[in-house]
């Protein structure tokens, strides 16, 4: 039997522990922690979230993206075309197009009326009435187009940037680029009333990127403070906890000193602290039983209003990137209900989501975050104005709308558009490549040389094109 070695210099630690008992297995899952805690993602900076210089000076300094999956129909919400009504039934030629299901009727007239808002006099459809009142600070792109009118793909290409999936998210680019301007909650929150939106991660994964830039995923119909974050030891007081933290954090750098210096083991303290931090951070982040009961008011009912109530706290609290999705009923694609019923549907939707909306917008103008904040509306592509069915819509990835509002764009204005039926992007075209080109620009980094190099080759959101919207730039 073959004896370790006596040491009188030092104890045992806790790897050389893990390295000996049982041939060596515990190491294995030493290292199965590291990884999940992004200890072994390499030689990165020391505070991976710290902020960064941007690349060059800007007005935004954080982005909330309201993110409405299933394919909003633009010509039932913001984009007005009375020609739709005029020639009711028909199939003219400028709408003769193949769609997703290949569906062959005629223009199917809104069932919605549209009225004009604001002192740029905007058409707004009458089930958005709140955000119609905030058209002057709202910046619409008529003439977006992607690639595929399929759901996963665009929803990927929409939030990726691509249609693979194993690439990262625009919000994990965003952190990686700028880090956090808050050390105690994380740069980047995905969250969603409900259901996952569809393809899980893919909205707000990091992929190659290392782990701390990926978002933190709260579903806001299940949110309990346990649910948020899980505690050191969940039921000891707070001062308990710091000493707990205190105590592994000693142990980790009496360890580290002795081993001179060891990357994943400074990353793993880093951990420990960051952790210790956020577990009180983030529910006072989001506990919206302390705003005002006029601020409760102004946003009104309901798990998104809720939901747009806490991104503008995560937002003045320093979250870089806040992603807010829309579900109803634990559906992962509720827009996508225009197959069937746009009327029903489209109304319904926009309910549980205009206030909300509105709201956000309105708050962060009152509180003078607006200038600051990118606020980031749309779905991965629109509906035809042809109809499928006696009352429904395909998808459409022809053209559709997107709209942006704060962080240095043009308010009151109207980008691009679509031909006189709402079918094609025409005037300005506006690639999904284009507008993540154009948000990163407005947060103050350039597209081309925000890169991230993985497996022999530099990737980057926009892959090999995409062009900044210059006209939209305040």
């Amino acid at each position: 039997m073959q004896y370790l070695p006596f040491r009188n210099d030092a104890v045992f630690s806790r790897r050389d522990m893990l390295r000996r008992l049982g041939a060596g297995i515990g190491t294995i899952g030493l290292a199965g922690v590291a990884l999940q805690t992004g200890a072994l993602a390499g030689p990165a900076a020391t505070v991976p979230l710290w902020p960064k210089a941007p690349h060059f000076p800007t007005k935004a300094k954080r982005i909330i993206q309201l993110f409405m999956p299933g394919g909003p129909s633009h010509v039932d919400t913001f984009d007005y075309k009375p020609d739709i009504a005029r020639f009711e039934g028909q199939r003219p030629k400028d709408v003769d197009f193949k769609s997703l299901r290949n569906t062959k009727g005629g223009l199917l007239k809104s069932p919605f009326g549209f009225r004009q808002y604001g002192q740029c006099g905007k058409w707004v459809s009458d089930i958005f009435p709140h955000v119609g009142q905030c058209v002057d600070d709202i910046c619409f792109v008529h003439s977006m187009f992607t690639d595929i009118p399929e759901h996963a793909s665009g929803i990927m290409m929409m939030n990726l940037g691509t249609l693979q999936p194993t690439r990262p998210s625009m919000g994990a680019w965003l952190a990686y680029g700028l880090g956090s301007e808050n050390q105690d909650l994380p740069g980047f929150v995905a969250m969603c009333p409900r259901a996952e939106p569809r393809c899980g991660r893919a909205n707000w994964g990091n992929a190659f990127l290392p782990g701390e830039y990926g978002g933190c995923h709260v579903n806001l119909g299940r949110m309990t403070t346990d649910s948020i974050l899980r505690d050191l030891n969940p039921m000891a007081p707070r001062e308990a906890q710091r000493r707990q933290a205190d105590l592994l954090s000693e142990l980790n750098r009496l360890d580290l000193r002795r081993q001179e210096r060891d990357a994943g083991l400074e990353a793993s303290i880093g951990a420990m602290e960051m952790a210790f931090r956020m577990q009180f951070a983030v529910p006072d982040a989001f506990d919206t039983a302390k705003e005002s009961a006029e601020t409760l008011a102004l946003y009104g009912p309901g798990d998104f209003a809720k939901g747009c109530l806490i991104a503008r706290r995560l937002s003045e609290r320093g979250v870089r990137v806040v992603q807010l999705s829309i579900s109803i009923d634990g559906y992962d694609i509720p827009w996508d209900t225009g197959h069937d019923d746009i009327a029903g549907g489209h109304k319904r939707l926009a309910d549980s989501c205009d206030q909300g909306i509105a709201a956000l917008l309105k708050d962060l103008k009152g509180r003078g975050l607006l200038d600051e904040t990118l606020v980031l509306w749309g779905g991965e592509f629109g509906r035809a104005p042809t109809s499928e069915g006696a009352k429904g819509r395909d998808h459409n990835h022809y053209g559709f709308t997107t709209w942006m509002a704060g962080g240095g764009v043009k308010g009151g204005t109207s980008f691009g558009s679509t031909d006189n039926f709402g079918m094609r992007a025409l005037e300005n075209r506006v690639h999904v490549h284009d507008l993540h080109a154009t948000v990163l620009h407005l947060m103050g980094l350039d597209h081309e040389k925000l890169t991230y190099r993985y497996s022999g080759r530099d990737y980057r959101l926009t892959d090999v094109s995409g062009h900044v919207i210059q006209d939209i730039i305040a």
